[in-house]
């Protein structure tokens, strides 16, 4: 959430920034209006609760009576009031950074930078999904009868390759010698402390889930009635509170993890949208980065952590580009957005496979997450989260960009010593 202090001051700030990411500037009105009510309430509870302290002071029975009467018809008002007043300030997004290109949607992202060459192929290409069934690798069709549309086996090299890059994904996060070298080359000055690995839990309550802002759209989340708890659509979703409600020293940060999961989404109104192959799907694994700082090294943390998405896409020769999204296009929490976007063969065209978003100190103060700084004055951590490999669009790339002309698939280099071989052939029976 924004800070309630500078909505107040800066009306026609918020209002800009809610206009530029397509939300309703009349949101800060529907804020604004709630908390004068909430304010004025609470210095009238406030006086009576002063008032109930002298009239107990005083032994004055009469008094205490009508005070306790009086309150007790004010306070449950008053919860009620609080309860609107954060529902009406939780509904107003992130601003953007003030360099950040206005736009209306994801037409109007900008192109930063391209790497590698889109491959040329002597033969027609296939598509991932006829690669995988022909090589015995991938199985959607009895996934389907099984668990329903959406859904696929991975197996034999496919899984292999899943957890090969889950392997290269934590053996360069966890580098300090690694990182090192990947923020000189990227001239960004941050410390190089190595990232934790987790494997967090896949399951989160409605109350954590909205404090990290990330429990909506409903739609799109399973939810389990009988024990009233949702399944993540990311590791990020419960790596993100792993210090709600913390204060923290500053010698300890920054503190990183990366964590690897299992993540659900129901693609709720998405029917019809890539619907072949693994691409979009109720069931994914990802591996993905969380990370905490002090406020003043938020921006920089993220440029380190986009040059790292880098490092691995370079590392395993993968075309792609990096694009600014611009403010129409952004998620709720972000303050600046960057995705990457890997070459995909079969589409003739790039597609979202990174996502990094810095949501400045907008989900700690949800999560009351804090820094203690060395002068004794406590803070809102700045976070970062991003996408280190969506496992299956990872897949879909290198399947798409290896595969040979024979229906074979070469392995990148850097995965063919968790792999033991270099390429993929056929794992039917």
């Amino acid at each position: 959430m924004l800070d309630p202090q500078y909505i107040r001051d800066n009306v026609d700030v918020v209002k800009k920034g809610l206009s530029d990411k397509q939300k309703e500037p009349s949101l800060v009105d529907t804020f604004l209006a709630v908390d004068k009510e909430w304010k004025e309430l609470l210095v009238v509870v406030e006086e009576l609760r002063a008032n109930k302290n002298k009239a107990a002071s005083a032994r004055d029975i009469e008094l205490g009576k009508k005070t306790k009467e009086e309150l007790s018809l004010k306070e449950p008002e008053l919860t009620a009031l609080e309860a609107k007043w954060k529902e009406a300030l939780w509904a107003i997004p992130n601003i953007a950074a003030p360099d950040v290109k206005v736009g209306r949607d994801e037409n109007e992202n900008a192109v930063v930078r391209t790497h590698g060459d889109t491959p040329k192929f002597d033969f027609y290409p296939k598509d991932h999904i006829a690669l995988g069934e022909a090589l015995g690798i991938i199985d959607v069709e009895k996934a389907s009868k099984i668990s329903g549309a959406r859904f696929n086996y991975l197996k034999g090299d496919a899984a292999l390759m899943e957890f090969a890059l889950v392997q290269f994904a934590f053996s360069v996060l966890t580098s300090e010698e690694t990182l090192r070298e990947i923020a000189k080359k990227a001239g960004v000055d941050v410390s190089t402390k190595p990232f934790i690995p987790v494997v967090p839990p896949v399951m989160i309550q409605p109350e954590v889930f909205d404090r990290m802002a990330r429990m909506r759209p409903v739609e799109e989340r399973y939810h389990i009635d009988s024990d009233d708890v949702y399944l993540v659509g990311s590791a990020e979703h419960t790596l993100g509170p792993i210090h709600i409600d913390e204060l923290l020293p500053e010698k300890v940060f920054p503190l990183r993890y990366v964590g690897f999961s299992t993540s659900f989404r129901r693609e709720a109104g998405s029917y019809g949208k890539d619907t072949r192959g693994i691409l979009r799907v109720h069931q994914f694994d990802k591996v993905e980065i969380e990370s905490f700082t002090l406020p003043e090294k938020g921006a920089d943390e993220q440029k380190f952590i986009v040059a790292i998405q880098e490092y691995m896409m370079q590392q395993l020769d993968l075309p792609y580009q990096v694009v600014e999204i611009c403010t129409g296009d952004m998620g709720p929490t972000d303050y600046r957005q960057f995705d990457i976007e890997t070459w995909m063969p079969s589409q003739g065209k790039y597609r979202e496979t990174h996502t990094s978003d810095y949501n400045t100190d907008y989900q700690s103060r949800r999560l009351n997450t804090r820094v203690r700084r060395v002068n004794d004055e406590n803070q809102f951590v700045h976070m970062n989260d991003a996408t280190v490999f969506a496992i299956g669009r990872t897949l879909i790339a290198i399947f798409e960009n290896f595969q040979q002309k024979d229906g074979t698939i070469k392995i990148p280099t850097v995965l063919q010593k968790w792999m033991g071989k270099e390429i993929i052939s056929s794992n039917k029976k």
